[in-house]
């Protein structure tokens, strides 16, 4: 994946400094670290290869690490799939490893601190706390616990870690600076009693560290060399590195922060996007509406495309808004080059050909990319019945319409020119059907006595075709920052942001469609199979196939909000 990382940045700089000094003796080892606490977004998608190419880059390593810290918040479900993600985006992280992993050694060094003098047990409540704390202009004080002795620390400890304490009675702290101008140092708490069963240790343990304390020594642990963040644990550093001074670790891991992706029309917060899920707002954590990678999959984005997004983006320490168009643009780009075409009709019109021989079906030669030869051709059938688009008909069409009208000729991609002879409607006057003629002379497309059709449009055997439901899918929110002058971005959302079309007509061979496989409806977009219709009990339909749509073919999107 060479093309992944052509894009440098202030961190591949770093490295690479620090390999010419032969800092780690030259090693590369970075990691990637979530909380099993839900699914990953297009957001983690940025750390993921951030992480994976700079230790594929310098020939090091990098670490998928689970912080299963928090055993009320984290599932084996949420477990599995991000393994899977990972793996789907394109990257190889041989054993996970977890921070449960440590969960002895992080004791003992809590039990370091102590003897050190250097954490404390407090038995303040947890309003007192935050009470003591002070504010970010205001120095906080010191807890009234703060100078027990260091034998009976380790006795409170002890007792916390028996199971003798319920939750909230007391926690460890680290000995800092109440007074310290970053907030983050004054005594933050380190261990908390959570009786609560664990994913991967059950019930033995009933006091769990806090992230700060354990992902600095999980790094360290491990051999991390750069531990990459996003911007937000900057101020968090002063306590990545304290922790790490007061004990005796394999080696001391640098922190550097960048800037998190944001995008517009959309959140990257997973607590807000819980509450979409949870509130009913989408269909689950992978309805192809969200900016989960579960979703994106679902919806036919492709690995590459999400890789290719996040290198045009690069790596800055300034944060910054990213139009959902670019994302779009990536997408397009990929199955431009790899998505087989097809033809499908959304909302079906019936055309008959009158002068086409009854019971006659022929079989006509279709190219699978117009660009690529080594995609080969497929065989479609014609007969005397077929469907077209609505929109290609207009019973009074302007000057420049160059499709279906009364007395008009347009050429059936692949197949012959037609001429549209009469217009049947029904008793409300809405178009049922037409009446068209074909000229036998110009299979293929072209007239031989050289006269000039200039508009094409795509079609279905109406006797050979497959009935399917198509989802298409828009923006999730209709303004640009779903969160602005901070109203509910509930709000905000979009609620045309998913429209189904039933009985839509697609050609046979798409019979055969396989989930994330990516096609392109010529002139529609880009398709894909649903791998979960969820209004069939979460399988897919054998009878009636979903298909969502990827991508529109441009982003005509931008300019119709462009004018609100």
């Amino acid at each position: 994946m060479e093309s992944d990382v052509t894009k440098g940045h202030f961190i591949e700089s770093i490295i690479k400094e620090d390999i010419k000094n032969n800092k780690n003796s030259g090693k590369v080892v970075t990691r990637f670290p979530p909380e099993p606490n839900g699914y990953l977004h297009i957001g983690h998608a940025k750390s993921i290869c951030l992480n994976f190419n700079m230790a594929n880059k310098f020939n090091g390593k990098c670490n998928l690490r689970f912080d299963d810290s928090n055993p009320t918040k984290e599932k084996q479900t949420y477990i599995d799939s991000i393994k899977s993600t990972v793996n789907w985006l394109g990257f190889e992280f041989g054993t996970a490893l977890f921070a449960s992993d440590y969960f002895d050694r992080l004791h003992d060094f809590a039990v370091e601190l102590i003897k050190k003098d250097k954490a404390y047990v407090c038995s303040l409540t947890a309003d007192n706390i935050r009470e003591y704390r002070g504010t970010l202009t205001q120095p906080g004080k010191d807890s009234p616990y703060r100078e027990r002795s260091v034998a009976e620390n380790l006795s409170l400890f002890t007792q916390m870690k028996n199971g003798e304490f319920g939750e909230g009675e007391h926690t460890l702290r680290a000995k800092i600076d109440m007074k310290s101008p970053n907030i983050n140092l004054r005594d933050p708490i380190i261990y908390r009693v959570k009786k609560a069963s664990h994913p991967r240790t059950g019930l033995q343990w009933c006091i769990y560290p806090m992230y700060d304390f354990t992902h600095c020594l999980s790094d360290a642990l491990e051999g991390i060399t750069h531990s990459l963040c996003s911007l937000e644990f900057e101020d968090h550093r002063p306590l990545y590195d304290w922790t790490l001074d007061q004990l005796e670790t394999p080696c001391h891991p640098q922190q550097i922060e960048f800037a998190r992706m944001n995008i517009n029309y959309t959140i990257l917060s997973k607590r807000k996007l819980q509450r979409l899920v949870e509130e009913n707002h989408v269909q689950g954590w992978d309805d192809p509406r969200l900016p989960t990678l579960e979703g994106m999959k679902r919806r036919g984005y492709t690995p590459e495309s999400i890789r290719n997004f996040c290198n045009i983006i690069g790596v800055s320490k300034k944060e910054s808004r990213i139009d959902m168009g670019l994302l779009e643009s990536c997408l397009r780009d990929d199955l431009n080059e790899k998505a087989p075409r097809v033809m499908g009709v959304l909302r079906p019109l019936k055309i008959i050909i009158e002068n086409y021989p009854e019971g006659r079906t022929e079989e006509l030669a279709a190219k699978n990319h117009p660009q690529k030869k080594n995609m080969g051709t497929r065989n479609i059938t014609f007969s005397r019945k077929i469907y077209v688009e609505q929109d290609d008909f207009m019973e009074n069409p302007p000057r420049k319409f160059f499709r279906l009208g009364p007395g008009r000729e347009v050429r059936l991609r692949y197949a012959y020119l037609i001429t549209c002879k009469d217009v049947i409607k029904d008793e409300s006057g809405n178009v049922k059907e037409l009446i068209c003629t074909y000229d036998p002379a110009t299979r293929g497309g072209n007239a031989p006595d050289g006269r000039k059709v200039k508009g094409t449009i795509h079609w279905v055997n109406a006797n050979d075709c497959i009935d399917a439901e198509v989802r298409l899918y828009d923006r999730l929110f209709k303004d640009e920052n779903p969160e602005q002058d901070k109203q509910d971005f509930i709000e905000n959302l979009n609620p045309k942001s998913l429209e189904k079309i039933e009985s839509c007509k697609l050609e046979k061979s798409l019979s055969n469609a396989e989930p994330e496989n990516v096609y392109q409806f010529e002139r529609l977009g880009y398709f894909c199979l649903d791998s979960k219709d969820r209004d069939s009990k979460n399988q897919v339909s054998k009878d009636t196939p979903v298909f969502n749509r990827t991508v529109t073919m441009r982003d005509a999107w931008a300019k119709l909000y462009k004018k609100r």
